[in-house]
């Protein structure tokens, strides 16, 4: 299986579990409900990723190398090239298939290849620190579980800090001046479109996390 399709997969199955959980609870599909839960998913899937980046550190910093001596080869796109790279599939859990992410994004942005960086230390942060309140936030969005002041809470905590690392980690790119080692369409794709959620869905989710204190109940979602 491509590593790319995989990836797509794992967050389709994961939005869904949430999307059908609520239909089956409730008997109807929310948007806001939807954008969430489709976020929170992609979320989990990178903060694997995230471990992995802490894990295969080393290896990062040498396979990011192999992918700038394929592209010279090639000229073709490493991170394309990666995720249309077929994994077998007992292998498709492996830190090592998944180091590749950082490999090969580190490309338009050396801080993943050093640990010494905003980049690097920010995500390693997110992929060991939110999956658990993610995963209470995406099932507490999902069937009520919890006080909607607490998940109103405990949202605008996550969702601030999402907001706020990624605001930095866009601000310490350009401080940096990495923008000058990449065309103007890696930097819109690769730095800015892939990055956006975090702050985009972020938002979202601290207005979301707003009307939930403030209102003292679900009805923002549609509850």
């Amino acid at each position: 299986m491509a590593a790319g399709l995989f990836a797509a997969l794992v967050v389709t199955l994961l939005a869904l579990l949430g999307i059908c959980t609520r239909y089956h609870f409730v008997g109807d599909i929310n948007l806001i409900h939807c954008l969430m839960s489709l976020f929170f998913s992609t979320n989990l899937l990178v903060c694997y990723w995230e471990v992995c980046l802490f894990l295969k550190r080393d290896y990062i910093e040498t396979r990011t190398e192999y992918w700038r001596r394929r592209q010279q080869e090639t000229g073709r796109t490493p991170a394309v090239e990666f995720l249309t790279t077929r994994v077998p599939l007992r292998r498709i859990l492996s830190p090592t298939i998944w180091a590749d992410v950082w490999a090969t994004y580190a490309l338009f942005d050396g801080s993943f290849s050093d640990r010494r960086t905003w980049g690097f230390n920010v995500d390693v942060a997110n992929g060991f620190f939110t999956p658990i309140p993610t995963v209470i936030l995406y099932g507490a969005f999902t069937v009520e579980f919890m006080p909607a002041v607490l998940a109103g809470i405990l949202g605008l905590v996550l969702s601030w800090q999402w907001t706020y690392m990624t605001s930095v980690y866009w601000v310490s790119f350009f401080v940096a001046r990495r923008q000058h080692h990449i065309t103007r369409e890696e930097l819109f794709v690769y730095i800015g479109a892939l990055n956006a959620p975090w702050v985009l869905f972020a938002l979202l989710g601290m207005y979301v996390s707003a009307r939930l204190i403030l209102d003292g109940d679900y009805g923002v979602l549609g509850f």
